[in-house]
């Protein structure tokens, strides 16, 4: 990708909204590390943007007419030696989508000065080598959810369980006086496509457990097992899991 120098990040900025272009033209311009090397109003406009202009950083809208922000996402993927993605969005209902397609960031409208600045700082800082050391990432690694104003990324080593609720999931995080939930716009289903096997396994319709989470196995009686997590919890196994759960304890 293309430098104006090594001290700052070539960037274009793509929204259809102009007033929201100026705004994020205002914040970059106080930005040392960045250079806006151009705008585009719309999806398609993008792709031919960046075709001319090179640049190492797009900060993408997500919802625009016609080819979207995703839609440009996943033309950039195929592409050999692709811009690195921010996405600047007023929704939070396609960050695990976003970071499927490696999106270094996920920032949502009204844009703040110092949150964005972040977010390019994770650009800068990635550049000079791919993620993960260009090696595909089947598995995800990290998930981005809704807290207070903005999103906060969060290892998916650090959930130990995911329970469905409607539409959302919630990920329950750490252990003890440490224990946290969030809520994040997926369907269970969703998301278990998307986590890695050899790490989470599905114990029942509505529960994802971490395999390290779990500590035991009991028999309840009547042919109803629980599982026992290291916090000392029992959840119980649904039947239409309970021999992939045995086959995990190598039972």
């Amino acid at each position: 990708m293309a430098e104006t120098d090594t001290a700052t990040i070539s960037t274009l900025i793509v929204d259809d909204e102009p007033l929201a272009v100026e705004r994020m033209r205002v914040i970059c311009d106080q930005l040392p590390m960045v250079s806006v090397v151009g705008t585009a109003s719309d999806g398609t406009q993008a792709l031919d943007r960046i075709a001319e202009l090179s640049p190492a950083l797009v900060l993408l809208d997500l919802t625009m007419p016609e080819v979207d922000g995703l839609s440009v996402a996943r033309a950039l993927a195929d592409q050999p030696d692709p811009p690195a993605v921010i996405f600047v969005t007023a929704h939070d209902n396609h960050a695990v989508e976003a970071f499927e397609l490696d999106a270094v960031d996920y920032v949502l409208k009204p844009v703040e000065k110092d949150r964005l600045e972040r977010a390019i700082a994770r650009a800068v800082a990635r550049r000079g080598g791919k993620r993960d050391g260009g090696r595909d990432v089947q598995w995800l690694e990290e998930l981005w959810v809704p807290h207070r104003s903005e999103l906060v990324r969060i290892g998916v080593g650090e959930v130990g369980r995911i329970d469905a609720e409607r539409d959302y999931v919630r990920l329950h995080v750490g252990s003890g006086d440490a224990a946290r939930s969030y809520l994040l716009l997926q369907t269970i289903a969703g998301l278990e496509a998307r986590l890695d096997p050899e790490r989470f396994i599905r114990i029942h319709r509505s529960v994802i457990m971490q395999r390290d989470r779990i500590r035991g196995l009991r028999h309840d009686g009547l042919g109803v097992w629980s599982v026992e997590t290291e916090d000392g919890d029992m959840v119980r196994i649904g039947r239409t899991y309970l021999a992939n759960v045995k086959a995990m304890a190598g039972r």
